[in-house]
């Protein structure tokens, strides 16, 4: 994610819900046998454009959690959305993670897989098409979905940056 194209929010300005995509256990190989522990990944929204996502890592599921959503507090960012749709089609890649979001027409609903369908739902985006090509990992499905919805442009910036009304950007 490159931090120039985000705009950075704090998270004390917005009133935030959150949402556990995946919670795994986790072991490490002691000398007297495992240790288990959790690993949470958190993301956070305030349904109008504003999400984050976190990793947290405790040996209980509550605390993991709560390192999990302090985490994605710490990395919110705005995206541009558009009549509670994506302005723009765009892909997005983490690793071995392949998403491609495209917008759809209202009253759609989100159609997405597991860990895209939090991000959309915390984001406030009620209409999208979406396909996970890649990894089905949910780590690299939500880094891949936050690499394409960084990567989406602002339709009224558009406008103005090529000096055109909203609907010339839409309708060519």
């Amino acid at each position: 994610m490159s931090k120039n194209s985000l705009r950075v929010v704090r998270a004390s300005e917005i009133d935030l819900k959150e949402k556990v995509v995946a919670i795994k256990r986790v072991a490490k190989v002691v000398k007297g046998g495992r240790r288990f522990s959790f690993s949470a990944i958190v993301v956070v929204g305030d349904g109008n454009g504003v999400v984050g996502y976190g990793l947290g890592k405790a040996n209980e599921v509550t605390d993991a959690i709560a390192k999990g959503i302090d985490d994605a507090k710490k990395n919110l960012v705005k995206i541009p959305v558009y009549h509670h749709t994506v302005p723009h089609s765009i892909e997005g890649k983490y690793s071995g993670g392949f998403v491609l979001v495209k917008p759809a027409a209202a009253g759609t609903g989100v159609i997405a897989g597991g860990a895209m369908r939090a991000v959309f739902e915390s984001a406030g985006i009620k209409d999208v098409l979406a396909k996970s090509k890649g990894s089905s990992n949910p780590h690299n499905v939500v880094k891949a979905t936050f690499d394409a919805l960084s990567k989406m442009r602002d339709p009224l910036a558009v406008a103005q940056q090529r000096g055109v009304n909203l609907s010339k950007v839409f309708n060519g």
